[in-house]
């Protein structure tokens, strides 16, 4: 039967680096204090399009023998944004804000299958929300997290690409275009089509090839400190909004550049980040991959003034939304998997089917301490129980001694071939062995 394309699996031992990753991302969130929650797969209709998502192809909800309209209206959600400002206004009066949310879940889009793009995909997101204001430094803070999150993982090096969306506005509105969300949107296609392509465009906007080539110009700022600031008042454009903007990006790089310095996660102010998305008001960021840019953006997300309103009270937030599927997936085509298939640490080898009660005795002391452990299907020769271990990848086979004490209780390590007698009471696997871990190839960081 024919794999459906969109809807990516994994075997054991790629499923173990997914929840190893999985594992260190909600370890990192919990460490700054992000509080877990998760909300329903589906949402009506009006909910999930009232950002303006017409484009996103929704999976809509209907039963094959449809009676009656209960289900009526009700779709997949196409991301976590949009379930999550729903959750933000129903449960307002039970949150206390500024709320630090994560979560991770599946979300479903009815888009063309290709690599790094799916029709059901894992995402995992962090959002700081605030009643009615939100301080600037929410938005220092959710990069820091994200950064810090990233550099955790078993993957190639990452950059971090931050913008503020009041430093292109403010730059726009100083060159006196009248419509800046428009030019934004043009320039935000600068990584897919060519800088003379992109004039083209902004002339049709109605913009000046002066002001176009300042765009542009622009555009082609980044660094990975605060001298971008410079480069920018160098190209003589000024308004109070590129100010504030300016100094809100500078204090976003400059906080996350301790993070930076350890190699793995690059932070870098890049002008040519817009996020052609309009709800986005202030810090913008986007994320790439080394070796895997033509996924484009694998971590995504910004400041938005806007993100939930009943009319009466507005809901500010800033968030960051990786997506797991579109990192791992192309990563484990690759080879990047865990070390073994099962979560097992430890198989007890059985002396024969007589003494399997011993056996299960063992396992389960091994297993009252944390240690994951399995009993060998079978008491075949220890030779092809140990095999059997090899092929699953678990790192230690304990052979279970005697009641008269002529057979001591042996652990043997199959990777070095090491063996050595053990109270099966008191000894324990290296704390490093206890669960998978991620097996690296040329293509990963170790």
């Amino acid at each position: 039967m024919a794999k459906l394309s969109g809807f990516p699996e994994f075997l054991p031992d790629e499923r173990n680096l997914e929840l190893a990753v999985l594992d260190e991302l909600r370890r990192t969130f919990e460490l700054h204090g992000f509080a877990n929650i998760e909300t329903r797969a589906v949402e009506p209709m009006d909910t999930l399009l009232r950002k303006g998502e017409i484009d996103k192809e929704v999976y809509v909800l209907k039963r094959l023998h449809e009676q009656g309209d209960a289900d009526a209206g009700l779709g997949l959600h196409f991301d976590l944004t949009v379930p999550f400002a729903r959750y933000v206004l129903e449960n307002a009066g039970h949150l206390e804000f500024p709320f630090r949310r994560y979560q991770v879940q599946k979300v479903w889009r009815g888009e063309r299958p290709q690599q790094g793009r799916f029709r059901e995909f894992t995402q995992a997101d962090i959002d700081i929300v605030g009643d009615g204001t939100l301080p600037f430094h929410a938005d220092v803070e959710v990069a820091r997290v994200m950064a810090e999150a990233l550099s955790r993982l078993p993957v190639p090096a990452l950059t971090l690409q931050v913008s503020n969306r009041k430093v292109l506005e403010g730059f726009y509105l100083g060159l006196g275009l009248s419509d800046p969300t428009a030019v934004m949107q043009v320039v935000d296609k600068l990584d897919k089509l060519p800088g003379e392509r992109i004039l083209e465009l902004l002339a049709e906007q109605g913009v000046g090839d002066d002001s176009a080539r300042a765009c542009l110009a622009l555009a082609e700022i980044s660094s990975t400190d605060t001298s971008f600031v410079d480069r920018v008042r160098a190209l003589g454009v000024e308004h109070p909004l590129l100010d504030e903007g300016l100094s809100e990006l500078a204090a976003v790089v400059e906080a996350c550049a301790p993070i930076s310095a350890g190699g793995d996660v690059t932070v870098t102010a890049d002008l040519r980040i817009a996020r052609g998305l309009d709800y986005y008001t202030g810090t913008v960021f986007e994320t790439t991959m080394a070796g895997y840019e033509h996924l484009g953006s694998i971590c995504s997300g910004g400041r938005y003034d806007q993100l939930a309103s009943d009319g009466k009270r507005t809901y500010p937030g800033v968030g960051i939304s990786l997506g797991v599927s579109r990192l791992l997936v192309p990563l484990v085509a690759d080879g990047l998997v865990a070390d073994r298939a099962v979560p097992s640490a430890v198989l007890v080898a059985l002396v024969d089917e007589d003494s399997r009660a011993e056996s299960d005795a063992l396992a389960q002391t091994l297993r009252s301490r944390g240690v994951p452990t399995e009993v060998a299907a079978s008491a075949q020769k220890f030779g092809k129980q140990i095999r059997y271990a090899e092929r699953r990848g678990i790192p230690f086979v304990l052979f279970p001694g005697d009641a008269a004490g002529e057979r001591a209780t042996r652990v043997r390590d199959i990777r070095t071939g090491e063996q050595i007698e053990v109270d099966v009471a008191i000894w324990q696997p290296p704390l490093e062995d206890l669960r998978p871990r991620i097996r690296t190839t040329d293509h990963q960081n170790s």
